[in-house]
């Protein structure tokens, strides 16, 4: 069994000033994959990392400061791609895909829409070309682990206050028609698989004390292929872990 982590860091620097480094040596998984990383790798303390037993791969934006995605693994990947063969969005710094065996393992960070129209445009257009991007991939490598900050949530049950975010980009009912499409199409979502408990979040603003009053968002998933259903061990939300804006989010899975 293995444990894997996603964390939406909201830049590696500020979370290494904040204890980072301390916690994942106590919370030691195999792999941990880290969205808006901020950084490009050569701002990356590798050694650091390295130190605690980990390789880093990853992938950062053109624009400096901004978005990104790096994967620790103290798992050695058989073969790692970068990006998903389109610049609009490998310019970005969205996904990363480590092949292990029968799995592969994506980190992908999809694009928030609360800038504007255009971003949330974007955000759509990212969407769809991701979703024809993981069919195709599934016909060849059909064991999938999709971990990161989806900036969407589900269900009702995933935001607080549902009736107060209908018009909130995140929320929208046709990104949560695209979030059932995936599903649909042929994934879990491991954290419900064991837990379908409300006021359960991942993110919450750093406006008005929302983290104290739980006034959250899930929008950090592992979501998996139906094939890989009865591999999962356990899912969570490490809500106590405070580096950021969003808490890690955990699965167990027989690799």
């Amino acid at each position: 069994m293995k444990k894997l982590i996603s964390y939406n860091v909201n830049g590696i620097r500020s979370a290494l000033n904040k204890g980072f480094a301390e916690w994942l040596k106590s919370e030691n998984p195999d792999l941990i994959c880290l969205q808006e990383t901020k950084a490009q790798q050569e701002h990356i303390e590798l050694d650091l990392f390295k130190d605690l037993g980990y390789n880093i791969y990853s992938i950062s934006a053109k624009k400096k400061g901004y978005s990104g995605v790096a994967v620790l693994t103290k798992i050695s990947p058989d073969h790692v791609k970068y990006g998903m063969d389109n610049p609009k969005y490998d310019d970005e710094g969205r996904l990363l895909q480590l092949d292990f065996g029968d799995l592969s393992f994506l980190g992908v960070y999809i694009p928030s829409g609360t800038m504007g129209d255009v971003r949330q445009q974007f955000k759509m257009e990212f969407l769809s070309d991701f979703q024809k991007y993981i069919d195709n991939l599934r016909k060849i490598r059909p064991n999938l682990i999709i971990s990161g900050d989806y900036n969407i949530c589900h269900k009702p049950i995933d935001i607080n206050h549902p009736e107060k975010h209908t018009k909130s980009s995140g929320f929208l009912p046709e990104e949560r028609a695209w979030f059932d499409g995936f599903i649909d199409s042929g994934f879990t979502d491991t954290f419900r698989v064991f837990d379908q408990s409300p006021e359960k979040y991942s993110w919450w603003s750093f406006r008005a004390g929302s983290r104290h009053k739980n006034l959250g968002w899930r929008i950090d998933y592992h979501l998996v292929t139906n094939t890989l259903d009865k591999r999962l061990k356990g899912a969570g939300i490490l809500t106590d872990v405070t580096h950021s804006d969003h808490a890690p989010v955990v699965v167990e899975i027989d690799f």
